[in-house]
């Protein structure tokens, strides 16, 4: 049953029918959050649905492609209609490279699809989502990133290159939204066993996953505002000492630390 710690509130989870969405969902749910599940594949959606009512909470399962923005717009509205304004967006839809080999052996099809996937998808869930809690003067933000976007991979490119991107879109909207009360947050589950880390060769023989349950745990702990002063920063769940980063919060911002920029060759580099 809800413990009832965030009841009340409302939140938009993609890519919930299964992995780190679905489970981030429930755990929601588990805290009184009414969840807008959103995903591709209805059948999967309305079992996390199922998991969720469970737990005390309401919901609405609704099927979109997160790529396509009147897709997005109607899911968006539906969710609104039916649970109320959205307090809280888990960007988590992703898909990753079918095969690990450098750019000039990919697929450009898939290839430009999980750029589509991993970076226009937020995007379109962003510019519906928004405008609310600008409006509202209050929301939170969390994009599900990497590592790989912060450290050059030649055997994910499309991958990598879309969640650096995403960061970096992140970092650019972070000032805008602060204005208005609202945090992004980039952060990095660690590499965590699912179904889309099960087809990637780098990670076949891994014994060290990532634990799901502690990001739901981080998740909960972003809808109750506790990683706030990290907006627009990128935390890496699994490596970071999560206490020590929200007590050097204001240092973090002071030196414009985790955020990504062009390395100076010199002091008086003209990039600079």
């Amino acid at each position: 049953m809800s413990t009832g710690s965030l009841t009340g509130r409302v939140a938009l989870v993609t890519g919930a029918g299964r992995g780190i969405g679905r489970e981030i969902a429930i755990g929601l749910a588990a805290e009184g959050m009414a969840v807008g599940l959103v995903g591709r594949t209805h059948g999967t959606l309305t079992d996390t649905l199922k998991e969720c009512v469970k737990r005390g909470s309401r919901g609405v399962a609704v099927t979109a492609d997160v790529c396509r923005p009147g897709s997005v717009r109607e899911a968006v509205r539906l969710v609104e209609r039916d649970l109320g304004p959205i307090d809280l967006l888990v960007n988590n839809a992703g898909q990753v490279d079918a095969a690990e080999v450098p750019v000039w052996e990919t697929d450009p099809t898939q290839w430009w699809r999980v750029v589509e996937t991993n970076l226009r998808g937020p995007y379109n869930l962003l510019r519906c989502v928004l405008p609310g809690m600008v409006a509202r003067r209050s929301g939170r933000v969390l994009n599900l990133n990497s590592g790989f976007a912060v450290r050059p991979d030649g055997h994910y490119t499309a991958y990598a290159t879309s969640k650096g991107a995403l960061l970096q879109l992140s970092d650019n909207i972070a000032d805008s939204l602060a204005r208005y009360g609202v945090v992004v947050l980039d952060i990095s589950p660690g590499a965590v066993a699912t179904d889309m880390t099960a087809g990637m060769p780098m990670f076949r023989d891994n014994r060290t996953w990532a634990s799901i349950p502690y990001m739901v745990a981080v998740t909960v702990d972003v809808a109750r505002g506790r990683f706030d002063g990290l907006h627009g920063r990128f935390v890496h769940a699994e490596r970071d000492d999560l206490a020590e980063l929200v007590e050097q919060a204001e240092e973090i911002r002071r030196t414009d630390a985790r955020t990504l920029r062009l390395r100076p060759y010199k002091d008086d580099d003209p990039m600079v």
